[in-house]
């Protein structure tokens, strides 16, 4: 008598015999497979929509000016801190500068008429400006022109955003006679209107005067109350290191400097735990789709036991009923994470479309959820599996 030896299955046999139960019980199979790819899908879409946001973010950053610092005397100090006259020649000589500009208060106040309210200045704060400043701030003209050196020894002013809304002048028309603002009993003609600058609110609502007009007209001391100043990035925190003694030798600790995008960074950081928070929403969503594979794969081994036991009759191993149920729970789980995957990267990219941001979808999150969807398909048909393979013939045959 010869010993016979089980028939070993091929790979393309034991995922055949896998896709027959979801290929015979679709509805079924469909429904388990859904909750794999919400989890799926809300674990993409939960990194890739803040991903493309934090990329528009960045992109708006080094527009606005990440490389820029703002330099000023700390505040309430008595007597307070006068930065020297010569602090912008003193800046533009350290060596990762790559520009800089200086702005002072000139404590004045600005009306439309001379026939308002004398200490109605709608919150606007008159600034005494170097040439350079839209260079070292990165902004930008909406109308007219900025100060330059044929116009700054003489009364004329350009506006910021938010000032030019307030004085009610929001555009100059080329031709026409400039409007006019009245500064501490002399009127100005305003040459220009700046575009917003998110990074830069104390420009926005000021009105800029030119350096000499500002000394000679308004009665200004010279001395500056903020420094802005442009540096290579990759030198950036050396410059900060080195601004207050150079702009205040003798107490240099006087002198406040900080980065505009700061604040920005702040916002970067809760929608990193808003998105760890989504995270945690899509393990559960997984938990549960792993939860509903593994009640799918015990109903249909509780419904499939005629069918076990005539394979297990005709000679088939535990190990390949095993591989049967362990593959088909495999292979639910993993029609689900794709059809997440597919739904995820979709609803990323219309979103960030809609935004106008750059789509931005992490290869890892990608990876991480197919992946994913397998575990969950091995650890939800184990036990099944294992339930299935220890059925005996007779057991299975003459269950009812």
């Amino acid at each position: 008598m010869t010993d016979t030896q089980p028939v070993r299955l091929a790979l393309t046999d034991i995922l055949r015999l896998g896709m027959l139960g979801i290929s015979t019980r679709k509805l079924r199979a469909a429904l388990s497979a859904l909750g794999i790819s919400i989890g799926i899908a809300t674990m993409i879409i939960v990194t890739g929509i803040p991903a493309s946001s934090q990329a528009a973010l960045l992109e708006e950053l080094s527009a606005l000016g990440t490389n820029m610092l703002r330099a000023e005397p700390a505040p309430n100090q008595t007597p307070p801190v006068l930065l020297p006259e010569s602090s912008l020649g003193s800046v533009e000589r350290i060596g990762p500068v790559t520009g800089a500009a200086m702005v002072a208060n000139t404590h004045t106040v600005v009306r439309r008429s001379d026939r308002t309210d004398p200490n109605d200045g709608s919150g606007l704060t008159v600034l005494a400006s170097s040439l350079g400043l839209l260079d070292a701030i990165n902004g930008k003209v909406h109308s007219g022109k900025f100060l330059d050196p044929s116009t700054q020894d003489f009364p004329t002013a350009v506006l910021g955003y938010v000032a030019a809304t307030r004085l009610g002048i929001n555009q100059l028309v080329p031709g026409q006679q400039a409007p006019q603002v009245y500064i501490a009993n002399h009127w100005f003609s305003v040459i220009g209107i700046l575009d917003p600058m998110p990074l830069a609110p104390d420009v926005e609502r000021a009105v800029m005067v030119g350096w000499g007009a500002a000394k000679s007209q308004l009665g200004f001391d010279g001395h500056p109350t903020v420094m802005y100043v442009k540096a290579r990035e990759n030198a950036i925190e050396d410059v900060r290191a080195v601004l207050p003694d150079t702009l205040y030798a003798q107490l240099p600790g006087l002198v406040q400097v900080s980065r505009p995008s700061d604040a920005l960074a702040a916002k970067r950081a809760s929608e990193s735990n808003f998105s760890a928070l989504f995270l945690g929403l899509a393990g559960v969503a997984l938990l549960v789709g792993g939860v509903g594979v593994a009640n799918t794969m015990f109903i249909s081994v509780l419904e499939r036991r005629r069918e076990i036991g005539l394979r297990r009759a005709l000679g088939a191993t535990r190990g390949q009923i095993r591989s049967q149920f362990l593959t088909e729970a495999v292979a639910l789980s993993g029609l689900g994470g794709l059809a997440g995957t597919v739904l995820g990267v979709v609803v990323t990219l219309g979103y960030a479309t809609y935004q106008g941001w750059p789509p931005v979808i992490p290869p890892l999150a990608v990876v991480g959820g197919v992946l994913g969807a397998v575990v969950v398909g091995v650890v939800a048909g184990i036990h099944p599996s294992i339930r299935a393979a220890r059925l005996t013939p007779t057991q299975a045959l003459a269950s009812t």
